[in-house]
């Protein structure tokens, strides 16, 4: 994956291809973000998807309550991602390719602007607010929720937009 790609359907398809070279089962994909998109793949390839991107991290390690769900995300440059956290899920991210800012808090105010770069992990606590920050070019992460409820699952929806650069 080269990460001087800025045609973003190029960007998509060279990552489409990665995963399928790593035998990974795409089970959804988004490319109509405005910040980007992602590909999220299959529940059953978690402990692949941590050996991969991860460094072999226990799935059960991983585990607090219930399922993992593994994505990839893609965030455009200088695009950043809504103001956000969640009531059901804690996340963990691994800078693949590229570099990104993050931005974290306990409260509503965002605070200082860390950049990653390729190799830094960052875990993200349910209910921590959080925002990705695509910098001066495309950044590729890999990504699993870590589902809190076991009866109820976290999807989409469990987004709190406390800021939004989109209005949504």
């Amino acid at each position: 994956m080269t990460t001087d790609t800025t045609d973003k359907a190029a960007l998509f398809a060279e990552v489409e291809q990665q995963l399928k070279q790593q035998r990974f089962n795409i089970s959804n994909q988004d490319q109509s973000r405005p910040w980007g998109g992602f590909f999220v793949i299959d529940e059953a390839q978690a402990q692949d998807f941590a050996n991969a991107y991860f460094d072999s991290i226990p799935v059960d390690q991983l585990k607090i309550s219930g399922k993992l769900s593994p994505k990839i995300l893609l965030v455009a440059p200088k695009k950043r991602l809504s103001w956000q956290y969640h009531h059901r899920r804690a996340e963990i991210w691994k800078v693949v390719k590229g570099t990104v800012g993050v931005v974290t808090s306990d409260t509503d105010e965002e605070g200082e602007l860390k950049v990653l770069n390729p190799g830094d992990l960052i875990t993200l606590r349910q209910g921590e607010r959080h925002r990705l920050v695509g910098l001066d070019g495309w950044g590729v992460l890999a990504e699993i929720w870590q589902h809190t409820d076991a009866a109820n699952p976290s999807n989409e929806d469990d987004i709190v937009r406390v800021q939004d650069d989109f209005g949504r």
